[in-house]
């Protein structure tokens, strides 16, 4: 029938690992994403490493018949996983195979059978441990004056993704700090005077940040009008928002139709412009 929704198809997918399994859900997610109506049933089986671990995963997977995706390392067990999913006829793919392949090919290199290498405690590691630290101390504002060691400092209004894209950022090794630009409050003079950070200013539509900022009060149970949602306020803090931007030359990323990730994305190609000296393809309102 024309009009009529199509039911959502519901599935099984085992995502087995022999390390914590992070690899495999996102990789999952964005598979899955690409269908409509498409809405699995996650078994995630980190830290797989023992035969007898194995065995279990064997087990659920026979009372939950389903995709089998993996990444295990190890010959002998990703063997036994593979030989038992072909008895049960299930299918069951290693995730990363095709890219390990292509790049051993293109490199010329042995592949690693370390397990959990890309989670090794190596400089990264420490250096992203470090950034988030850095990025819970400084944000919304706090240890205004000390934003020469940021790598970047995110300038908003309420509710324009500050926070959530400085932990973005930070989990990708950059250190972020968020000012918000609150009407009435000063901004830290540091904003002004510091040269090390790239400062970039998030902005938003008016009836975007609006619907947003609703949904945040229903979610405190505030249901009073104020100036934090009246349409005339809001637009009048974007205006000043946008000058202030303009005003200081600071790179401007509109986040209006942005998820947390894209917008993420955009301040590190306007950190690598920077760093190489090329001119970004993020100028005001990007």
């Amino acid at each position: 029938m024309v009009g009529t929704a199509r039911l959502a198809t519901y599935f099984h997918v085992h995502l087995v690992s022999d390390s914590t399994g992070e690899t495999l859900n996102a990789i999952s997610k964005a598979v899955c994403a690409r269908f409509d109506n498409i809405l699995p049933i996650e078994h995630i089986y980190p830290l797989v490493r023992s035969t007898r671990q194995l065995e279990r995963v064997l087990r659920e997977i026979e009372d939950a018949p389903g995709m089998v995706v993996h990444t295990i390392v190890d010959r002998e067990l990703r063997t036994s996983l593979e030989d038992g999913c072909r008895t049960m006829m299930t299918p069951c793919v290693a995730a990363l195979d095709p890219m390990t392949a292509a790049l051993g090919r293109y490199l010329g290199a042995q592949l690693s059978t370390r397990v959990g290498a890309q989670h090794a405690l190596d400089t990264d590691y420490f250096n992203r441990i470090e950034a988030l630290n850095y990025a819970i101390g400084h944000d919304d504002g706090q240890g205004g004056q000390n934003l020469d060691s940021a790598d970047v400092v995110l300038v908003g209004v309420s509710r324009t993704s500050k926070t959530p894209t400085s932990i973005y950022l930070a989990h990708r090794g950059v250190r972020a700090a968020n000012v918000p630009l609150v009407p009435g409050a000063t901004l830290p003079e540091m904003l002004f005077r510091t040269t090390r950070p790239l400062i970039v200013g998030l902005i938003l539509s008016p009836d975007r940040l609006i619907q947003i900022r609703r949904n945040r009060l229903l979610s405190l149970n505030e249901n009073r009008e104020s100036s934090y949602v009246d349409a005339d306020a809001v637009r009048e803090e974007i205006v000043n928002a946008r000058r202030l931007f303009e005003r200081q030359g600071w790179p401007v990323i509109d986040v209006s139709r942005r998820s947390v990730e894209e917008t993420a994305a955009a301040v590190i190609n306007l950190l690598n412009a920077r760093q190489s000296g090329r001119p970004s393809s993020h100028g005001p309102a990007a």
